[in-house]
């Protein structure tokens, strides 16, 4: 059952997994902003029952009307909590798993391109249903190599930064991944992990944004119909397979606000295609002139399989490099775009504005899944793990599962996982994160640092509706305000 339910009206009881009077804003990294300390910390109220106490942030609710708590411990307490072991990182031990998933590979071509054949399979149709299922297999293989390519991005994959990154480089570029590329904005992404004005992937629509989308104003999305269950999954078949060469290309669900890019590389440059912002332009401001000459070194791994894969299609024929590689590689784009939505958007997690985001409310507001063997096996435990991986990234994926379980401790109700119905349940979310996280507003009750925590909203009624809006104020000729009629 999922872990994120909470009472309407809690009652607080002071526990073991609070224990500390410092606020969510102590000991975060040095690139998290200041924000204003919450002046009462749920754990300094000693042993109290049965007692309603306001929050300085008001009432805040989910999208599902759990009320929430911002977190309100430190990075500290739960790096001292996971045991020291599980920092221990083995190149071997890593190569070991890129070995397994190479030959995995491998070996699945070597079987179909030999077995599943006319000869041995006359029936054309059984051999496109078997070829078929070669391409969904292939793909959760080379999703398990990109996993481990992400390891290496974030050098938990072994102490060696060189071999990191050779490692990183040749396995994500055969995926037509730009590896230094990526690493930076993704390292950026885990920086500002929930903040609406930095985060780099997955930043959901505010209020204003959605309306304009749809040709509405702010105060009118309480009007709007039901959004058509064939228009959601429009929607959603159109980000599982373009989602993810869209953010290369055009920075797709990622922040807009380039401007703010501290060498002035940002000025003029917008999302969208041809706006200047992208993973192959050095230019881009998504990296610093220091970063320029990884990010050509990103494209030239590109061009070489780009140039590895003309080869196989003027040789063997464009038919079977759709088969051999271009199907397995969307299916591979399916499965990061399904895990990196499912991990940041769920009706449960908070967004934060500037002044209310600190570093520890950020990578809290991110959940865990479960895929079953698919997930913790050949995928590496990626879905399973990942709010341990937003708050100690170079813990190597192989020991994330005690180290999530050390972290529970301190974390509390602040943990967020689900589920509920295994591989199915995962699925599942992805069409209930679709009908209910359309953008994000404050709860209406929120007040002081509160007004800066965003919850999703929709248009299907789920859930806690949208806050209602009165219409904007004009002046009339005689200088007094009139509601606009629109």
């Amino acid at each position: 059952m999922a872990s994120t339910a909470r009472p309407q009206n809690p009652v607080l009881k002071r526990t073991a997994t609070s224990t500390s009077t410092a606020s969510s804003k102590v000991n975060s990294p040095s690139d998290s902003p200041t924000g204003s300390a919450s002046s009462t910390s749920l754990s300094s109220l000693g042993s109290v029952d049965e007692v309603d106490v306001k929050k300085p942030y008001g009432k805040l609710l989910d999208t599902h009307g759990n009320e929430f708590e911002i977190p309100d411990y430190t990075i500290k307490e739960l790096r001292d909590a996971i045991p020291a072991h599980c920092f221990k990182r083995s190149g071997l031990r890593g190569l070991g798993y890129v070995a397994r998933d190479v030959a995995s590979l491998a070996a699945t071509f070597y079987l179909f391109h030999n077995y599943v054949t006319p000869e041995n399979i006359p029936s054309t149709a059984a051999r496109a249903a078997l070829w078929a299922g070669y391409t969904f297999v292939q793909g959760l293989f080379g999703t398990g190599l990109w996993v481990l390519a992400h390891e290496c991005g974030h050098q938990s994959f072994s102490p060696s930064k060189t071999l990191n990154d050779t490692v990183g480089w040749i396995c994500h570029s055969a995926l037509l991944v730009p590896y230094f590329s990526w690493k930076i904005s993704h390292g950026k992404h885990h920086k500002a992990t929930g903040h609406m004005e930095r985060d780099m992937v997955f930043v959901p629509k505010t209020r204003d944004e959605y309306a304009s989308r749809v040709g509405k104003l702010a105060h009118q999305l309480n009007e709007l119909t039901e959004e058509t269950p064939i228009a959601t999954a429009i929607h959603t078949i159109y980000q599982q397979l373009g989602g993810w060469p869209m953010y290369l290309i055009s920075n797709v669900t990622g922040h807009n606000y380039h401007e703010r890019q501290p060498e002035g590389k940002g000025i003029g440059k917008k999302n969208g295609l041809f706006g200047g912002v992208n993973h192959f332009n050095p230019s881009s401001p998504l990296y610093e002139k220091k970063d320029e000459k990884l990010i050509l070194l990103s494209d030239l791994g590109l061009a070489i399989t780009v140039g590895a894969l003309t080869w196989v299609g003027k040789n063997y024929g464009f038919s079977n490099l759709l088969v051999w590689y271009i199907l397995p590689y969307l299916w591979v784009n399916h499965w990061l775009v399904a895990i990196t939505f499912l991990q940041h958007t769920d009706p449960t997690l908070p967004h934060y504005d500037g002044q209310s985001w600190t570093y520890v409310r950020g990578a809290a507001a991110t959940i865990d899944r479960e895929f079953g063997f698919i997930g913790r096996t050949l995928l590496h435990g990626i879905i399973e793990t990942h709010v341990l991986h937003h708050y100690v990234s170079t813990i190597p994926f192989y020991h994330a599962d005690e180290a999530s379980e050390a972290i529970k401790g301190v974390m509390g109700k602040h943990y967020r996982s689900d589920t509920e119905g295994g591989s199915l349940g995962f699925l599942k979310a992805m069409w209930n994160s679709a009908r209910m996280c359309h953008w994000v507003e404050p709860s209406e009750g929120a007040e002081g640092e509160g007004k800066g925590v965003f919850f999703f909203r929709n248009r299907n009624g789920l859930g806690v509706p949208p806050m209602k809006m009165e219409p904007p104020v004009a002046k009339t000729a005689a200088g007094k305000g009139a509601k606009m009629e629109i």
